[in-house]
């Protein structure tokens, strides 16, 4: 399954998720300059991140927003930032957090696991049922070697909105959630131990964190919230099972490092992969700690 891939991966570069949520804000003036379009310039801005880190990250993670917002060339730019990275050997995840029902989720898991868009893992939201809106993605799951990150627990300030609403129990709904996907990761699992049906779950809010572990602890974990958010390398550590088990995503912080280097621009990719590589240490570090 594609969870071991994914293990594997970890194990040999570390956890760090290279968010590529690149806006065409964050490239650098001089290297704008070099194309006729915002789409050819991310490619390549893209295309150039990717060289610098292919050993210093286990997985890139794409975020199609970026790109939708500049049209046709933007999707463009964004099928052939997926095709640059599976075709080095690496995992792409497709940020994309669909949610439909039925026949309408068959078509995404089509459109966003084969052709032009395929990626090796999608987001996905659950809220519309683990029938309608799941199901639908999980032959991908057992047949194609696909993996699926299911939103549980988010890391931005709007989760306590829904997420955190509680039963007459006082059981947490993204509790309940995470519970009822941990039942069909255990029918996925891949060699590795972990589940090719894996969890978005932010690093901030520990305590909570610490026993939603405990809940689903055969999801693979993709975590949001490190660095700006205010996850630090010791959360990272708890959602951790000897050491592996998790991504751990990083966009802005890596892609603009170079702003923190004098005349960093000009080597915006060493800038990255240096930043990439201090986090990658900062959380192994924190496991043998």
């Amino acid at each position: 399954m594609i969870v071991d891939k994914l293990f594997k991966s970890v194990e040999e570069n570390g956890h760090v998720c290279l968010g590529l949520d690149t806006d065409y804000e964050y490239i650098p003036d001089w290297y704008k300059n070099k194309y006729s379009t915002k789409a050819e310039a991310i490619l390549n801005f893209n295309k150039s991140i990717i060289d610098a880190t292919l050993d210093a990250v286990a997985c890139y993670k794409v975020q199609i927003a970026y790109y939708e917002a500049l049209g046709l060339e933007g999707l463009k730019a964004y099928s052939d930032t997926l095709k640059y990275i599976r075709q080095n050997d690496a995992i792409a995840i497709a940020d994309i957090k669909r949610n439909d029902i039925s026949k309408t989720a068959e078509m995404y898991a089509h459109g966003h696991f084969t052709g032009d868009f395929e990626a090796d893992f999608i987001t996905l939201n659950p809220y519309m049922g683990v029938n309608d809106s799941i199901e639908p993605f999980l032959s991908y799951v057992q047949n194609n070697e696909k993996g699926l990150f299911i939103l549980v627990r988010t890391s931005n300030k709007g989760a306590k909105d829904f997420q955190y609403i509680a039963d007459s129990e006082g059981t947490p709904l993204y509790e309940t959630v995470g519970e009822k996907l941990n039942e069909l990761a255990l029918k996925n699992l891949g060699e590795c131990g972990f589940s090719s049906v894996g969890a978005v779950v932010g690093c901030t809010n520990n305590e909570e964190g610490i026993a939603l572990r405990k809940k689903i602890s055969s999801m693979f974990l993709l975590i949001p919230g490190y660095g700006a958010q205010g996850g630090t390398a010791e959360d990272i550590k708890t959602y951790l099972i000897n050491g592996n088990g998790a991504v751990v995503n990083s966009s802005r912080g890596i892609l603009l490092a170079y702003k923190k280097v004098e005349n960093g621009e000009l080597n915006f990719a060493e800038c990255a992969r240096n930043e990439a590589v201090k986090m990658r240490d900062d959380i192994r570090n924190a496991i043998r700690n």
